[in-house]
């Protein structure tokens, strides 16, 4: 194991959130960090240190982050129910089996039980998300069951519209997840899992939204409506019993793609699904916040339970939504 290894536990429950981080001088250190699949590394370019690592370690979904300071191949086997979705930072000399990274954003989607050949130059930083591909392939398909009918059966480009977005939230979620740590308090795991879980989903399966159309027959209003209302009360039953609800958790429960939600939402109350879940968040954030004892509640703490880790953003939208600082509401 690497001199420079360290891991860092936040929190002290064994199912909660593991974050750590490592310099690599031997490149066998670095698949021997990442055992969750089957690896062997070796290093091409010069230099002593070859890797920076971050994983944030969420039991089944693993967040890791990886910045080569020397050129690096890697040859392994994904697990069977295994697969991640990946993206790098721009740079040229990127190879993920048969396929090359482009000029644009790009992101790769890896299956289970594939063999895979990568080549990533030095200066080049990855970033990847792992699941159980079951557990993944259910939600891709109650979002877009017309795309992901079948699992692909090798190393694939997705096109998606969120080109740019998982390494910006993989980003989020580590900054998260240090500042938390900083502040001694717990990440909640299942809110962590769900709010890692719906954004990769929504990358992978974004396609560009056509506003609905506003002429709607009767029926097609009708059906609209009766969605939204079975949507609301789903939200609210979820929120009741303190589970985070998400996109993929509504589409399934109702047994409606994504794509279908999104034209109800907008007919019936002119707002996307991902809007009208923000909204019932904050309201729950404010009801919580304004029955709270201020001596043993914090904003940030009543934030992350609700899936709010931009904390900038949630006081700005809280404050415009209720015309008081979360502090405020607590205070009173």
């Amino acid at each position: 194991m690497a001199s420079g290894y360290v891991t860092v536990v936040a929190e002290t429950s064994s199912d909660a959130p593991a974050l750590w981080s490592t310099q690599i001088n031997d490149a066998a250190d670095q698949a021997a960090l990442q055992p969750w699949v089957e690896m062997q590394c070796y290093q091409l370019g010069d230099g002593q240190t070859v890797a920076r690592i971050d994983c944030l370690d969420l039991g089944a979904y693993k967040v890791v982050r990886e910045r080569q300071d020397a050129g690096i191949r890697k040859l392994g086997r994904a697990p069977e129910d295994f697969c991640s979705i990946s993206t790098c930072t721009l740079g040229s000399g990127v190879r993920f089996c048969e396929l090359t990274a482009g000029l644009d954003d790009t992101t790769f989607f890896m299956p289970g039980n594939t063999e895979f050949d990568v080549l990533v130059p030095a200066g080049i930083e990855t970033v990847y998300v792992s699941f159980s591909q079951e557990q993944f392939l259910h939600g891709a398909r109650a979002l877009d069951p017309e795309a992901w009918d079948g699992a692909p059966e090798r190393v694939t480009m997705i096109n998606t519209s969120q080109q740019a977005s998982l390494k910006d939230m993989v980003d989020l979620w580590f900054a998260a997840a240090c500042d938390a740590r900083s502040r001694g308090e717990v990440l909640d795991p299942d809110v962590m899992r769900r709010i890692v879980f719906q954004a990769a989903l929504q990358i992978v399966t974004a396609r560009p939204f056509e506003h609905a159309n506003t002429d709607l027959s009767f029926h097609e209003r009708s059906q609209a409506l009766r969605i939204g209302r079975r949507a609301r009360g789903f939200v609210e039953d979820c929120l009741d019993r303190g589970v985070l609800p998400t996109i993929v958790d509504i589409c399934a429960s109702l047994g409606v793609s994504e794509r279908t939600l999104q034209y109800a939402f907008r007919a019936c109350i002119g707002m996307s699904p991902s809007a009208y879940l923000r909204q019932s968040r904050l309201n729950r954030a404010h009801e919580v916040l304004a029955s709270s004892d201020p001596q043993s509640t914090t904003t940030t703490g009543v934030a992350t339970r609700f899936g709010f880790l931009r904390l900038n953003r949630f006081a700005g939208d809280y404050q415009r939504m209720f015309g008081q600082t979360p502090a405020e509401t607590l205070a009173s």
